[in-house]
């Protein structure tokens, strides 16, 4: 069943309409894996003078092949759609998108003025459609856009799933074949300071400021870690001091101690 945004009037559930675009929206976000990227795809509808809805544009996430920051799969298809139509206004289309817009593609999509938008997959860390924040369930802004959740939800979320589950084993398998090639000298080596200035960890190594990611859902968060919570922790060896092996990631913010590094990432036993 679909989740609407508060107020919204719109339909009981989504149509063969809404499900034939999100599975449209869905080959679009197999293009953004097909380049390493996260699969997230869009898809603009627009209802013509005659009632017959068509597809005005789609996009894909692109930031990391673009250097774009902004070229999330929403904005990329509003762009394609603005340039088409002739319009940055579009109050007459609709956009699918298979993850719940962040904040940036909400506010995007309302200066646009879309008349509605439907999604699949909840998004709980960056999502503005009500799973972070809702922004367009803010009455006070001067345009309102009706918002859905839900469509196709189960296959869209799988996909995201399976996409950062190939690349954490991608990534454990690079840190196996590197360990590999330079052995464990060379990869202690990698963790000694690297400046001279670093006195003040060495003083108090086990007061860092990490950012850990739990890699079997990818949600990350900011936390200190002393001496006494370094064992409860489970850590392995390290790539670059970003992805373990094991189910937390530790990536320091600042320059690593002989003393910490050893606490933290220690090296695998023969």
């Amino acid at each position: 069943m679909p989740v609407e945004a508060p107020g919204a009037a719109v339909p009981a559930a989504f149509s063969p309409a809404d499900e034939q675009a999100m599975r449209l929206a869905m080959d679009q976000a197999e293009n953004a894996w097909l380049v390493g990227e996260v699969p997230v795809g869009a898809v603009i509808v627009r209802e013509g003078a005659d009632g017959v809805a068509r597809v005005v544009a789609t996009g894909y996430n692109r930031p990391i092949t673009t250097h774009d920051p902004t070229a999330h799969a929403e904005l990329v298809a509003l762009r394609h759609a603005a340039t088409l139509v002739g319009n940055y206004r579009l109050p007459d289309c609709t956009l699918y998108v298979t993850l719940e817009p962040c904040a940036m593609c909400a506010m995007a999509l309302m200066h646009a003025r879309f008349k509605r938008v439907v999604f699949g997959a909840f998004d709980p860390k960056t999502g503005a459609a009500g799973s972070v924040v809702d922004l367009f369930g803010i009455a006070q802004l001067n345009h309102q856009t009706r918002v859905q959740g839900g469509c196709l939800s189960e296959p869209c979320g799988a996909s995201l799933r399976a996409f950062f589950s190939e690349r954490r084993a991608q990534q454990k398998a690079d840190a196996a074949a590197r360990r590999a090639r330079e052995g464990a000298s060379g990869a202690a080596a990698a963790y000694a300071p690297a400046r001279a200035g670093v006195s003040a960890l060495a003083a108090n190594p086990f007061a860092l400021r990490v950012d850990v990611v739990d890699t079997d859902t990818d949600t990350n968060f900011d936390t200190h870690i002393d001496a006494d919570d370094a064992a409860a922790i489970p850590v392995g060896l390290a790539e670059e001091v970003e992805v373990l092996p094991v189910g937390f990631a530790i990536e320091v913010e600042g320059e690593l101690s002989p003393a910490a590094a050893a606490a933290f990432f220690p090296l695998p036993r023969p």
